[in-house]
């Protein structure tokens, strides 16, 4: 007879295994486009990324919009083919295509089955390299998105968003979204897209990165007959490669900003700072620290505001790592009645995390468990470890990275995150952003301390 299993104890996790990123093997094609390939046996698919350096940070100043605009129109047909006819070729070969425009980057992504590989890249070339552009459907895309930003004045969390964007970075490349304005996608001509679209989309600066169930041989090859025949062109604007300004942060221009929305029984916020690059040396505890404050369900904020209070359905922390420091903030709806208290309890928990009150060991093993078990299901799929590579790519990270995020997070411990909070959560220097009922807000907002509130339309 065996023995008997003790069920009174909740067994302990195990420890995190090892996790083994595939290997990443760099080369060029013969037009010097950057190439990276991955052997990812499984499914029989195979992603194709291209991916450049040059995102809605690299608008022009009254062209804000531009990089999505551009990215939204590839799909519209190339010199090959018309619109329909690229849809159809892509239909055929099961192919799935999307684009993804961030402040730093831009990426076109298509994914189909690895029988497909070369007609799927050969689309994909065709997309990028030779894109129609025509007139009316540059007009139709942009009248479209004129219409989403239009709809978005009328939803909080974006107007919330951009208002906060606006403020932290007043004039600078990292001030707006990268949608745009209503008034700035007005002015967007089929010229300027072509003239982004020849700037932006340049060999020089790209990184082709193929992932399937194919070997490096292979996708080496698929890349060569098909993005190796696209031309290089002249050398790309540094203006829109490199923003000049992208590091000159200057003060925020309000440190209480009001959207009145009236008779609403939630109010939408927005509380934090420009804090780091991506760069920055203490990112794994920053990690830590942000899974503590209010990166996940059961972090500080939550307890305080849901659990406690019962303001809220949820708030939510978060550093937005990008190639020039990016904004830290918190986000989230409450209580209309309990605003002015929900932004005090932000302000002190982001002031008390490196000091009076740092991390206790419980929390810290909590943060780095949240961070560690389900980390290496973000490389189950083809498409996410293109994506994996994508920002080793952007943010030149050393090729083992992914191996040792693990550890080094698990090594993160108390005095780490206390010091990280201490360096970068600056609580007297927050910005708060409040999209509200005004008439019942506007008595109270002194007590919080930032100034006279400056009104802004939605």
């Amino acid at each position: 007879m065996t023995g008997r299993v003790d069920r009174s104890h909740m067994p302990e996790p195990g420890r995190v295994p090892p996790t083994r990123f595939p290997v990443v093997r760099t080369g060029r094609l013969s037009n010097g486009l950057a190439l990276k390939t991955v052997e990812h046996p499984g499914p029989p698919v195979v992603t194709f990324r291209l991916t450049m350096p040059v995102g809605s940070a690299s608008d022009p100043e009254h062209a804000h919009g531009l990089a999505a605009l551009t990215a939204d129109l590839l799909d519209e047909g190339c010199i090959q083919r018309t619109a329909l006819e690229l849809h159809a070729a892509l239909d055929r070969i099961g192919a799935r295509l999307g684009t993804e425009v961030g402040a730093d980057s831009t990426s076109v992504t298509l994914t189909t089955v690895a029988r497909h590989a070369l007609q799927g890249a050969g689309l994909l070339a065709e997309i990028v390299g030779t894109p129609r552009f025509d007139a009316s459907d540059v007009g139709r895309v942009r009248d479209l998105r004129r219409s989403r930003v239009r709809q978005l004045r009328a939803v909080s969390s974006a107007v919330a968003d951009r208002i906060f964007l606006g403020t932290l970075f007043p004039g600078h490349p990292y001030g707006h979204l990268g949608i745009g304005t209503d008034t700035s996608l007005a002015s967007l001509t089929p010229a300027q897209v072509t003239a982004f679209h020849r700037d932006a989309y340049q060999l020089e600066l790209a990184t082709l990165i193929g992932v399937g169930a194919l070997t490096h041989e292979e996708i080496g090859d698929v890349a060569e007959r098909t993005f190796g025949a696209l031309p290089v062109r002249p050398p790309a604007s540094e203006a829109v490669v490199a923003p000049a300004v992208l590091d000159a942060v200057g003060p925020p221009s309000a440190r209480l900003v009001l959207v009145d929305r009236p008779a609403a029984v939630q109010s939408e916020l927005r509380v934090g700072h420009v804090a780091v690059a991506r760069a920055t040396p203490d990112y794994h505890a920053l990690q830590v620290l942000n899974v503590v404050l209010g990166g996940q369900f059961v972090s500080r904020l939550n307890q305080r505001l849901r659990e406690e209070k019962g303001y809220t359905y949820g708030v939510r922390t978060g550093f937005d790592y990008r190639r020039a420091p990016g904004p830290f903030a918190m986000q989230g709806s409450v209580q209309a009645d309990a605003t002015v208290e929900c932004v005090q309890e932000v302000l002190s928990q982001m002031a008390v995390i490196g000091g009076d009150c740092p991390v206790t060991l419980a929390e810290l093993e909590m943060a780095r468990a949240a961070l560690t078990r389900g980390f290496a299901r973000g490389f189950e799929t083809a498409s996410q470890v293109a994506r994996g590579v994508a920002s080793l790519v952007l943010h030149e990270l050393p090729a083992s990275y992914y191996d040792t995020f693990v550890p080094e997070v698990e090594a993160v411990d108390v005095d780490d995150v206390t010091a990280a909070a201490a360096a970068h959560l600056r609580a007297g220097e927050a910005v708060a952003v409040i999209v509200g009922p005004a008439d019942q807000l506007m008595s109270d907002l002194p007590a919080l301390g930032l100034g006279d509130p400056v009104r802004v339309d939605p």
